[in-house]
This record gives structure tokens, C-alpha cells and sequence, in this order.
């Protein structure tokens, strides 16, 4: 079963003082590229985020985020007395003006407000990982969602190959023909006396150079093997790709020794529709 590597989950997590919503965005990448943004307060358990992430999604340009929203009345910012009093005892030293303003000015100074840094609620914390449990598993349906239209459509191309490379078995008979009958006409022209028995000996000889026989079988070989790692129960886009490549070797092949217009094409037909699939290989874990 394959899976796309481009996905998308998220999951909503109520608190009693904060709404914490977690997001998963996948594109895909040759290895895993994982950006991570965690509020400081659950900085510690970061590592932990990461490595449940690299297990489970493997591979790909992973965007990972948390965002905290205060729902309660509780804050972690406060008025700093100690320094605001100082303020206006050095306000009123300078100035006279009414109380409001006074500390309406002093409030705009450096460190007027601080932030105690919050500690870590291990049970807030269990919440929160269950929501970025659900977060994976959404992201993870929404790949494999996406991987059974990656898989259709690779079957589709794959059979289109197929078809295309039985064409070039029905092809093939004509094509030693019409080659057969190119060397003989070119003898013919050249008005030149040969051997016949040397001469067939040539012939054979020539044509068993073109002969496509191996390629044809090897092809075969690798579109089945394609099929079979495509149907199977992991997904391996790299592994795919490797496939494609040896499939592309003997369609190369066949190109070079087809030497007649109307097989010529079918290549090309062929080539075209494994393009497409190493341009979708792309996206598949």
C-alpha cells in the first residue's frame, strides 16, 4: 500500500484555561526536512514530538506546529510593583502632573510588566500529546487517501506500457521484414556481385544485433516487478523509482535497435507514459 508524502492533519485540544490547536502540513522531499514550532512552555518535550514524528510519517517536508490561545483569565504576565512604584517615585521627583498620568508613563517604561515563565502541567501535557496522536493519525489517513490515486494511476500507466510494449511485438515481425528488404535493395542498387551465402550470413548477423527479444523479456520482468512492489504492504517510492529507471534502460534499448518509423513511435508513446510516472514518484513515500 503506498502512501503520498503530501498530507495535511490537525486536531483541536480544550483545556480548561487555553484552546491549544496542533497542525501537521506534508509535502514531498527526498529525505526528512521536519520544522517544529513548540510554545516555550513544552520546549522540554520537544524531542520527544520529533521522534514520534520522524517514526511515523518517515519521510518528507514536515511543518509542524503548536498554538496556544488563553481562553481563561489566567495570565502569565503581571505588573512589576516594585519597578512601576520606582517610576512614579522618580516621576513626581521631576514633574508635576496628576497620578493617571504619572502612571500612564511609567507603565510604558522597560520591564514595567514581566512574564513568569510556566512550568509544565504533565497532565496538560497528556492532552495535549493525544491530540497530536490524532493529528498523525489524520495526516496519515489523508496520505494513504491520497496514495490509492497515486497507485490507480500508476496502474493505469503501467498497463498503458504493457499494451504498448505488446505493440511492439506485433511490430517486430514487420520491422525484420521491412530491414530484410532495405540491405537487399541497397545490394540491388549498388549493382555490385555478392556472395549469397556470405552475403545471408552478413544478414543474419545484423539482424540478430537488432533482435529485441532480451529487452521485450527484461521489460516484461520489470513492469511486473513494479507491480508487485506497488501492491505491496509498505510503501517505497525510492524503491519504485529504482524499478523505473531499469524500466526506462530497456525501453532506451528498444528505441536504439527498433531502425523502422512505425516502432520508433511506440517508444516514444512508451517513454511518455514513464515520464509520468517518475514525475508522480516523486510524491510517493
Amino acid at each position: 500500500m503506498i502512501q503520498s508524502m503530501t498530507g495535511y492533519g490537525k486536531n483541536i485540544v480544550q483545556l480548561p484555561q487555553k484552546k491549544v490547536t496542533i497542525e501537521i502540513k506534508s509535502l514531498n522531499s527526498k529525505n526528512l526536512d521536519l520544522n517544529v514550532r513548540i510554545p516555550g512552555t513544552y520546549k522540554e518535550k520537544e524531542l520527544v514530538v520529533r521522534k514520534n514524528l520522524s517514526s511515523r510519517l518517515v519521510r518528507g517536508k514536515i511543518e509542524f506546529s503548536i498554538f496556544v490561545e488563553v481562553t481563561g483569565e489566567e495570565t502569565t504576565t503581571v505588573i512589576n510593583k516594585a519597578v512601576v512604584n520606582n517610576y512614579i517615585d522618580q516621576l513626581r521627583q521631576i514633574a508635576v502632573t496628576s497620578a493617571d498620568n504619572t502612571l500612564e508613563i511609567a507603565m510604558r517604561l522597560p520591564d514595567a510588566l514581566k512574564t513568569e515563565r510556566e512550568e509544565l502541567d504533565e497532565k496538560e501535557w497528556k492532552s495535549i500529546e493525544e491530540g497530536v496522536e490524532k493529528a498523525i493519525n489524520e495526516i496519515t489517513i489523508y496520505r494513504n487517501d491520497e496514495g490509492e490515486v497515486l497507485k490507480q494511476d500508476f496502474l493505469d500507466r503501467i498497463n498503458a506500457i504493457q499494451k504498448l510494449a505488446d505493440d511492439v511485438i506485433d511490430i517486430d515481425k514487420d520491422r525484420m521484414v521491412h530491414v530484410r528488404e532495405k540491405l537487399n535493395k541497397s545490394v540491388v542498387d549498388l549493382k555490385a556481385e555478392v556472395d549469397e551465402n556470405r552475403f545471408e550470413q552478413e544478414l543474419m548477423y545484423y539482424l540478430e544485433k537488432l533482435d529485441i527479444t532480451e529487452e521485450k523479456v527484461r521489460l516484461n520482468n520489470h513492469l511486473d516487478y513494479f507491480l508487485k512492489e506497488l501492491n505491496g504492504s509498505d510503501s517505497n517510492g525510492k524503491k519504485l523509482g529504482f524499478i523505473s529507471q531499469e524500466i526506462g534502460r530497456e525501453i532506451n534499448t528498444l528505441g536504439s535497435k527498433s531502425n523502422y518509423a512505425p516502432m520508433q513511435k511506440v517508444v516514444v508513446q512508451m517513454k511518455d507514459e514513464l515520464e509520468k510516472i517518475k514525475e508522480q514518484l516523486l510524491n510517493v513515500l
